[in-house]
């Protein structure tokens, strides 16, 4: 993995990155999500940089999975980065996962399908923007609040749920099954982004509380 780098020192045997390497995660979800955006505003090439993204942070997954086993220490709990990695690549499968769907049903992005990836890649941004403040930090209580971030992700995902509630409304007046059932699921996938996007908020704030 390029751009982060162990740091040693001559008392503990190693001491690698670890919250560099999840922010290396989250910088390439952030890509992913923006590749999202644009294949819902009509760009079909994107699903391609979406999934190339999706491989990527499965790498830089495990590349921090397996730093985490060696080190020694972690800035915050080695569980915390474990669980806030596990689930930011949750959100991105499912990215690939609901785009898959949509091109298998051969159903094209709405304007409810753009309004929620526009929120899920704000949110994801204001995630990434956590995980830096506490790599800055140090920790999880000192300098800045990466609960703030996080808040600002949540409050992302409730207008999403506003969209969400709206567009399943509107199928109320469509008659044909076909679309109301392809619709209907392909914006169960998008609520259920939104949800692992507030779970790395929810985790955000519990490393923050521990540290405290």
């Amino acid at each position: 993995m390029t751009g982060v780098k162990p740091k040693r020192s001559w008392f503990f045997p190693e001491t690698p990155d670890v919250l560099g390497m999840l922010r290396h995660q989250a910088a390439i979800t952030v890509d992913g999500m923006d590749a999202l955006c644009a294949w819902a505003a009509g760009d079909t090439t994107a699903a391609d940089r979406l999934r190339d993204r999706e491989h990527d942070a499965d790498e830089a997954k495990r590349v921090l999975r397996t730093a985490l086993r060696t080190a020694f220490i972690t800035p915050i709990g080695a569980e915390d980065i474990y669980v806030l990695s596990q689930r930011l690549d949750d959100v991105l499968n499912a990215a690939k996962d609901a785009v898959r769907e949509a091109e298998v049903l051969a159903m094209s992005p709405d304007d409810a399908i753009v309004g929620m990836s526009a929120l899920l890649s704000e949110g994801v941004r204001d995630l990434s923007d956590a995980f830096a403040i506490i790599a800055a930090t140090g920790n999880a209580r000192k300098g800045a609040d990466p609960t703030e971030a996080a808040d600002r992700a949540v409050k992302a995902q409730r207008q999403l749920e506003r969209v969400y509630r709206n567009a399943m409304v509107a199928l109320l007046e469509v008659d044909d099954l076909k679309v109301v059932m392809g619709r209907r699921e392909l914006y169960r996938r998008f609520s259920r982004m939104s949800e692992s996007v507030q779970e790395v908020a929810d985790r955000v704030w519990y490393a923050a509380v521990k540290e405290a």
